[in-house]
């Protein structure tokens, strides 16, 4: 008797086709893999709290006595899901999508003054046509070349900071993440959890995510061990149960615990991922010493434009050759009591 080998691939080709037919969105195999990791990630944070309340029934009958505990704990589950959607949901900053904000303002403005744009108010005329091969971008350049070349110092070649894949010009602090086919404005990383990368319009959500999980991680945490400190009986494989899942927990919460604080030491210094680990690769951070930080605006401000006063298009020009020696002299205790670094 011969089997036919092939009938279970061509069901499961067959499965797939009508999958992609009814969700066309997950017809690219990266998204996939993203929806995929999100899902993961959800049914994650609900077998850690389903167990907790499944085994520990001491915590059902808290939620009786002391519902306000039991609620900000459900909340705060919520909410770091919530979070986390947002932030892989958001845009980090793209280069092409700044151009078209541009040239919106530039149209505006047009209509209202009938004077042709200059380069000093970031005004450029752009046209993007998406086809499904790629982006082309056409249209007059001139004002948003003109704009980028006076963020660098003079002299600079095009060369150096004009993308050899998108072919656009690249304000300070951009890269080009090949995940997502785009130049991202104040690139950090590209995050696999989130499926998208984190960048300038993402990266204060991105912050608060890491917090919230941090703390329900911690959370979780001491009502595991709440759990195994309490006096009842209970069955051994429970208990097995739980250590297991309190050693990953562990491992977990100190992953996110380092991750939270070197975010906020990279926002407390205005810097990137890419720009802290790759600094001897870009061009315009060579020869600027590890220890001064050039975009760096005090600690206050920083942490304003971090979560205040953030716009999602909002260029940083490369620091004057005084702002920079400025920034390198080392502090006094005057420059304490004047509040330099803040």
């Amino acid at each position: 008797m011969i089997i036919d080998v092939c009938r279970p691939r061509d069901f499961l080709d067959r499965t797939m086709d009508r999958y992609v037919r009814l969700f066309p969105c997950l017809s690219d195999p990266a998204r996939r893999s993203s929806s995929g990791l999100k899902v993961a990630l959800v049914m994650l944070h609900l077998v850690y709290v389903g167990l907790l309340f499944a085994f520990d029934r001491h915590l059902i009958e808290e939620a009786v006595t002391r519902p306000w505990y039991t609620a900000s704990y459900l909340l705060l589950v919520v909410a770091t899901l919530i979070q986390y959607f947002l932030t892989s949901c958001s845009s980090p900053g793209y280069v092409l999508d700044a151009m078209r904000a541009s040239n919106e303002i530039d149209i505006a403005f047009r209509k209202a003054s009938k004077q042709p744009a200059s380069s000093k108010n970031a005004d450029v005329v752009v046209t993007i046509d998406r086809n499904p091969v790629g982006i082309n971008v056409q249209g007059d350049l001139t004002s948003w070349t003109k704009m980028v070349m006076d963020m660098y110092p003079p002299g600079t070649s095009p060369r150096n900071f004009t993308c050899s894949y998108c072919h656009v010009e690249q304000p300070p602090r951009t890269k080009h993440c090949h995940d997502c086919d785009r130049c991202v404005l104040q690139f950090d990383h590209h995050c696999v959890w989130l499926g998208t990368c984190i960048g300038q319009g993402n990266h204060c959500r991105f912050w608060w995510y890491i917090f919230e999980e941090t703390t329900l991680c911690l959370w979780t945490g001491i009502l595991f061990i709440s759990y195994l400190k309490a006096d009842i009986v209970r069955a051994w494989w429970n208990a097995a149960i739980v250590i297991m899942l309190l050693i990953t927990l562990s491992i977990a919460l100190i992953f996110l615990l380092l991750l939270l604080l070197f975010h906020s030491y990279l926002v407390l210094t205005n810097q990137t991922t890419y720009e802290l680990v790759r600094r001897r690769r870009i061009f315009y951070l060579r020869g600027i010493p590890e220890r001064v930080f050039p975009f760096s605006k005090g600690v206050c401000h920083n942490l304003y434009d971090f979560c205040c006063h953030r716009s999602v298009y909002q260029l940083e020009p490369l620091p004057s050759v005084q702002a920079l020696e400025e920034r390198s002299r080392p502090y006094t205790c005057s420059d304490l009591l004047r509040c330099r670094c803040c």
